[in-house]
């Protein structure tokens, strides 16, 4: 990531210094002290270019639209989770901390603002070959059996989350081990020790919510039209199955292997030579790194050779290892089948699409933005 002078950034935008610095405390911009002089800052360039293109093209309405579906302005607002200087925080909390000892179910908790202390067991049998497949036919059969969730409490909405959390660890896992957890269930499933199922544990903590990323957003779309919470779950669920979402950690399984095989540096070097960039390094929202990757892989401290090639990319690209990247050192170090990170994305993420659509239902509001026409 490049870095700009304060002198450069104000320039190239034409504003006082004290204008940059506002943009600063407004996350607009983001900024890290020098390594030379930590009295003095720099200033994320691509931040400064994007702000510039804006400022450039003006305000109205196509280009505010243009602007805010690709990282760009917030688009509506939330109490759930932010992302601010580096740390990720759930309503207040934060998220690196939280997860050292909380279960996905305290994530869901906390993140959708009810605690019901009762909650109905759903046996979350579903059919498939795999615990990816399973996830998906347990939550169609409950969007098209459970009650809209228009005009209901959020207290009710809640306990139907925390259902829905227990039952897809039972559809995952292909059988219910009573009163368990998420992350027991996939323990079970893939026959873990203790520290397999606490890594476990771990990961679907950090990966609950992220602000409103794609799957995220398509959850609230559905959840404001009435839907049941489920069907809003299961358009977060289908939008992650996505290569460009929650299935960018199966190249990052691909590179970690190569490197496992051929060595760190010839995995870097295939990976350039096929004009692709390595995968899962650099986040938009960390250019300091991702704090979900670093938490989880100091708590899973991988073998020498998986931790050089994780070194190697990012020494070639200059930038950090994502969560991506985390979850498919996990994968490797526990020897996990290769569909284990969307499981793990798609079960931790459960807790963010259910607090978001019971958000969404509270503002009364659908969403329906328009589109600006291009054709004939």
């Amino acid at each position: 990531m490049k870095w700009l002078t304060a002198q450069a950034a104000a320039a190239r935008l034409g504003v006082k210094p004290q204008t940059l610095y506002a943009y600063v405390s407004r996350g607009r911009i983001t900024a890290r002290p020098a390594d030379d002089d930590p009295r003095q800052s720099l200033y994320s360039a691509a931040d400064v270019a994007t702000l510039e293109r804006r400022r450039r093209g003006g305000r109205g309405r196509k280009t505010v639209a243009a602007g805010a579906i690709s990282w760009g302005d917030p688009v509506l607002e939330s109490a759930i989770t932010a992302v601010r200087d580096g740390r990720l925080i759930y309503r207040g909390v934060d998220a690196v901390t939280f997860a050292s000892t909380a279960t996905i179910e305290d994530a869901a908790r906390l993140l959708i603002g009810y605690a019901p202390d009762a909650r109905r067991r759903s046996p979350g049998a579903a059919g498939g070959e795999s615990a990816k497949a399973r996830g998906f036919a347990f939550l169609a059969a409950r969007a098209a059996s459970d009650p809209p969730s228009l005009g209901r409490r959020p207290e009710q909405l809640a306990a139907e989350s925390l259902d829905l959390i227990a039952g897809l660890g039972v559809a995952f896992a292909g059988a219910d081990l009573a009163d368990a957890h998420l992350h027991e269930h996939l323990a079970t499933l893939w026959r873990l020790d203790a520290r397999g199922a606490d890594l476990v544990r771990r990961a679907l903590v950090l990966v609950a919510d992220h602000e409103l990323n794609p799957s995220t957003f398509a959850a609230r779309v559905a959840a404001s039209t009435g839907a049941p919470v489920a069907a809003a779950a299961l358009a977060g669920y289908a939008t992650l199955s996505g290569p460009l979402h929650g299935e960018a950690s199966a190249r990052a399984v691909l590179f970690l292997e190569t490197a496992l095989r051929d060595g760190a540096q010839a995995a870097v070097n295939a990976t350039l030579a096929r004009a692709e960039p390595l995968p899962a390094i650099g986040h938009a929202l960390y250019p300091m790194g991702d704090p979900r990757a670093a938490s989880l892989l100091k708590a899973l401290a991988p073998s020498t050779p998986l931790q050089e090639a994780i070194d190697g990319a990012e020494a070639a690209s200059g930038d950090h290892a994502n969560i991506d990247m985390a979850l498919a050192a996990l994968t490797l170090d526990l020897d996990l089948p290769r569909d284990a990170p969307f499981v793990i994305f798609a079960g931790g993420r459960m807790a963010g699409w259910c607090a978001h659509a019971i958000e969404q239902r509270e503002t009364g509001r659908v969403i329906r933005p328009r589109a600006s026409y291009t054709g004939d």
